[in-house]
């Protein structure tokens, strides 16, 4: 279980055992480099802990600990985890400010306490089995390699991942593993298992005594909040960069960073050849600004795909986003130089910088008057003249994700409009045997959940909160085991959790202003960012599988998604498939973004429910899943 996740901590290893109980890590050495050989104890021997992550404001306990009798034998974050559970038990776990992801198993009372940092920065998955043992790992290959289940699909999850690029809830799409959600505590005794949950996102907020303060006043605030976010995640004894994408996110962390640091900071930038998916001149723009020390590296398709298994493995799961593949490149990259990376992740999900949430709130509000206007005649001439448009054409594309031609309720206008595999597709692309395995076929209902138990009061701030819950969780996975399979850490500055309540409860004016996305802090980096930087459209990172997939990369479809042993699982509909591939050959559908979920889908199935080994990755895992 250790040593097939060597890549998130070559630097040391350790393992405990006492009688039924095993602690097992390894270690990427960042603060008190010499020091701080986990699994740690506690001065009598009493605690055990393995932790991952970074406890920012450690050093703020740790004269109030000692003056209580604690006696510290490293500088070490973990050390202050483990003095704080001995005075606050599972409430330490409020006191925290960073990403963490730990478990502390107490002899005297022969249970386990793990808990997971508050915006899930951090992953940790689990099993429980039948016989009550529990398995906890960061990666889901440990738990493979220690046999806790068989690897097979999760068809229940199916839906949720076909829709929303990956599953939503605690479910995986490996029947057994669950993830410990975000914000949650799991306590393991005599077999039982307890989930709490200890924080959340608010969204009521409170006007000053009354009255309504200026939005000067939440500038100036947030940009504070940033600041210090900024400057905490530079707490480490080895080298730090960034990653620099040239968006106004990066560029807002360069910015606020390089005022804190001597040396120039190290920058980091990925893209490929094709124009229409290369933002250089951006990030070139921004290094220049602000005298950075930078690198880059452009990605071939050939290099893409030819990463493409190995990720699969680092991931666990099929890869979500296709930005995965050069996002590993750039940690490669920057694992040259550095040993922590500051990144971007997080703020499109505080602050509304999707051009998905004000397309919807748009979509909605003229859907609602367009139905009171209009009778069933009216309206089923306009969809047909829509559907009579020429296929393929801009026009058609648009005007089909409009309440013109879709109804004015938020399952069709927003999670099926930017869903990959659409309920209506799903019944078509599913075999009956699969949606006899699947059972209900909702692959929104986790989703809708978040929709229903947030405090939020509008229709922006429920979208924000969901988002938060799923998508966002997507990203910082991808996050996370793309920067680990290089064996760097990276940090989330607008994710520090005071941040991400100040900008909650900010009123909507200040995320989302008419057609500007992330108001305030645009208004925070004006004078500080270029003007092509602050008022640029959103990029995201363009990959252009479109064009791969229709020609030199075909074969790939063919293979992956038309094939014998593909087809031969019974799990989609050939007719389908065959259709689907058509219709993108043909140009008359672009559907990418639906063969590349197929494509990764197929391969992980290969790796990890075949058990085919992956070049390159560690041979411990043939074995765990063979």
């Amino acid at each position: 279980m250790r040593d097939v996740i060597t890549h998130r901590g070559p630097d040391d290893y350790g393992l405990f055992i006492d009688q039924r109980v095993g602690l097992g890590h390894r270690r990427l050495s960042i603060i008190d480099v010499a020091a701080g050989h986990q699994p740690m104890t506690n001065e009598d021997g009493s605690l055990y802990i393995v932790f991952n992550g970074e406890v920012y404001n450690h050093a703020d306990f740790r004269r109030s600990l000692e003056e209580r009798g604690h006696r510290y034998h490293t500088h070490c974050d973990t050390e202050t985890i483990l003095h704080l559970y001995e005075e606050e038990g599972s409430r330490v776990v409020e006191s925290l400010r960073g990403m963490f992801a730990f478990a502390i198993w107490d002899k005297r009372k022969k249970e386990l306490f793990i808990a997971r940092d508050r915006l899930g920065v951090k992953p940790l998955y689990y099993v429980h089995t039948d016989d009550g043992s529990l398995y906890f790992a960061s990666e889901i290959k440990s738990l493979l390699a220690a046999r806790a289940v068989q690897p097979e699909i999760n068809y229940q999850a199916l839906p949720d991942h076909l829709a929303n690029h990956a599953t939503s809830g605690e479910e995986t799409l490996f029947r057994g593993v669950k993830r410990l959600l975000p914000g949650h505590t799991l306590l393991w005794r005599d077999g039982q298992v307890r989930i709490e949950k200890y924080w959340d996102i608010q969204f009521k907020h409170e006007e000053d005594n009354g009255g309504r303060r200026s939005d000067n006043d939440y500038i100036e605030e947030w940009t504070e909040l940033f600041r210090t976010s900024v400057r905490l995640r530079l707490m480490a004894d080895v080298p730090l960069g960034m990653f620099l994408s040239g968006g106004i996110d990066s560029s807002a962390i360069a910015a606020v960073m390089s005022e804190m640091v001597s040396e120039p900071i190290k920058t980091f930038s990925v893209a490929f050849n094709e124009r229409e998916a290369n933002e250089l001149s951006y990030a070139r723009l921004v290094a220049q600004q602000f005298k950075t020390d930078h690198h880059e590296v452009v990605v071939s398709p050939e290099e893409f795909f030819a990463a493409l298994p190995k990720l699969i493995w680092h991931e666990d799961e099929p890869l979500a986003h296709p930005a995965s593949v050069p996002l590993y490149f750039v940690s490669r990259l920057a694992a040259q130089h550095v040993k922590v990376v500051l990144t971007g992740e997080g703020s499109d999900e505080m602050l509304a910088g999707y051009y998905r949430y004000r397309k919807t709130i748009y979509n909605l509000a003229l859907g609602a008057r367009y139905e009171g206007l209009t009778n069933s005649a009216v309206r089923g001439m306009i969809r047909r003249r829509v559907e009579n448009l020429r296929a393929g054409s801009q026009l058609k594309r648009k005007l089909s994700r409009t309440f013109l031609t879709l109804p004015a309720d938020i399952e069709t206008l927003y999670f099926d409009n930017f869903g990959v595999f659409r309920r209506a597709m799903q019944n078509h692309l599913l075999t009956g045997e699969t949606r006899e395995r699947i059972g209900t076929l909702d692959p929104y209902s986790e989703v809708r959940k978040y929709l229903e138990q947030t405090d939020a009061d509008t229709l922006l701030n429920k979208l924000l909160y969901a988002d938060t819950k799923t998508y966002l969780h997507e990203l910082l996975m991808k996050q996370d085991q793309m920067s680990m399979a290089a064996s760097i850490e990276s940090r989330v500055p607008f994710l520090d959790h005071k941040l991400v309540e100040f900008t909650a409860r900010l009123p909507e004016r200040m995320k989302l202003r008419g057609w500007t996305t992330k108001y305030i802090l645009r208004k925070s980096m004006k004078g500080l960012l270029p003007d092509q930087i602050l008022t640029r459209s959103k990029m995201g990172f363009p990959v252009p599988l479109g064009a791969w997939f229709r020609g030199q990369f075909r074969p790939l479809v063919d293979e992956y998604v038309l094939g014998e042993r593909s087809l031969g699982r019974g799990i989609f509909e050939r007719k389908y498939l065959r259709n689907l591939v058509e219709e993108h050959q043909s140009g008359g559908e672009n559907h990418a973004e639906r063969l590349w979920m197929l494509v990764n889908f197929e391969m992980w199935q290969r790796q990890f429910i075949d058990g085919e080994d992956v070049a390159g990755t560690q041979p411990a895992m043939a074995e765990a899943v063979g």
